[in-house]
């Protein structure tokens, strides 16, 4: 039984494991991948040095060609497999990977916690599932098919890949990992940064033996990454689609966490989001706690669902044909020239929106100039917007 004193000291030296770990992450992160397009040849020198110590196998090919790749640490009896980029354009848990990796395969710091880590857990990684999708910043494969919907029909080479390995490594737990857009928002407010989700094994939502595991690991989670970004933490909708991989293999039995990476205020290149992520790996190894606290179903669904509140800009009070309107603009991610660019595009006009804006300007009932002229469409992108008396330029 915890007393005021215990929960005092824990509390303390959490703080202190916090501190000492943040500060490991600002020295050492992996500075070779960055921002939002990340690609095999982003990984490929990274994965050249982990080959040279043997912790690299070629898997297979993707539908163009591209080499499937996985990287193994660890000799321990629990094993896990996680792979990123199912969805090309999700790269920020990459990024986290090759972070977790670093931390790893390094020799000067938490080595104690390091060296028990690799003598309980095997950890498999598959760092890019859809390199042709990455290659092109799609959600999509080569063929155009959502790996994510293929878990039934198997009919995609990188599908069948992480089937194989699947069926090859028989993990303890698996990790699917991808990012949530924009929009996603929790009850108080705050943009989802991370959400997790213990995909339902059946239509029920049967909270199975592997489910309940699932859950308990992502509780622990929530519980070290709330003294990071408290009331930033969500849970995704957990209907059942035997379609989706993770609910597949929740299904056949084996713990599956899906990780969701989000937006983090101002954060739009996803760099503090990855950082929180990497603190997810840790508290699910049980890394980064002073205490080995134990955690419940109840503790999973005391995590607040996700909604769907936030847009990244509303411009507040524009004077439109003569009406007091709220203009609702999003970002979409278009890659030029090998870097990812934020196109904004009128999504919605509206009296009085309850949206939030990652970014709000109030306008004051002024009129604008959208494009060089008056009139405002819906699905309109934006190049230019001034206020239309003084010509001041808005910068979204």
């Amino acid at each position: 039984m915890f007393t005021k004193v215990n929960i005092a000291l824990f509390t303390f030296v959490n703080m202190i494991l916090n501190s000492q770990i943040t500060n490991w992450y600002s020295k050492h992160f992996e500075t070779r991948l960055s921002g939002r397009y990340i690609g095999s040849k982003h990984i490929n020198p990274i994965l050249f040095e982990y080959q040279k110590l043997g912790l690299v196998e070629v898997l297979g090919n993707s539908e163009k060609g591209e080499k499937i790749h996985l990287i193994k640490v660890g000799h321990g009896s629990k094993k896990v497999l996680a792979w990123s980029q199912m969805h090309g354009n999700e790269s920020t848990t990459t990024k986290s990977i090759f972070d977790f990796l670093k931390f790893l395969l390094q020799e000067k710091d938490f080595k104690n916690e390091i060296d028990t880590f690799k003598q309980q857990w095997t950890l498999y990684v598959i760092p890019i599932l859809n390199p042709d999708g990455a290659h092109v910043y799609t959600r999509e494969n080569a063929n155009l098919i959502d790996l994510n919907r293929d878990a039934q029909n198997v009919s995609q080479a990188e599908s069948k890949i992480l089937w194989k390995a699947f069926n090859a490594i028989k993990p303890n737990y698996c990790f699917n990992l991808h990012d949530q857009r924009t929009l996603y928002s929790l009850p108080k407010g705050q943009p989802a940064t991370i959400s997790f989700l213990a995909p339902s094994a059946d239509s029920n939502r049967t909270v199975t033996d592997a489910r309940r595991n699932a859950m308990e690991a992502i509780a622990r989670m929530f519980n070290v990454l709330n003294s990071f970004i408290p009331g930033k933490i969500g849970r995704y909708d957990d209907t059942f689609n035997l379609n989706c991989v993770g609910d597949s293999f929740q299904a056949k039995g084996v713990p599956t966490i899906l990780f969701e990476a989000g937006h983090f205020p101002n954060d739009y290149q996803r760099e503090k989001t990855r950082e929180y992520v990497f603190y997810a790996f840790l508290g699910f190894f049980k890394l980064l706690e002073s205490n080995k606290e134990l955690f419940t179903i109840k503790d999973y669904f005391i995590i607040p669902e996700n909604e769907k509140n936030f847009n990244d800009v509303v411009l507040r009070n524009v004077s439109v044909n003569d009406e007091i309107v709220d203009i609702i603009i999003q970002l979409e991610e278009k890659l030029h020239n090998d870097t990812i660019i934020l196109v904004p595009r009128i999504e919605d006009i509206s009296k009085k929106s309850m949206k939030i804006g990652h970014k709000e300007i109030d306008v004051e009932g002024n009129e604008l100039l959208i494009n060089s002229h008056e009139n405002v469409f819906v699905n309109e992108e934006i190049a230019t917007i001034c206020y239309k008396n003084s010509k001041k330029s808005i910068i979204l």
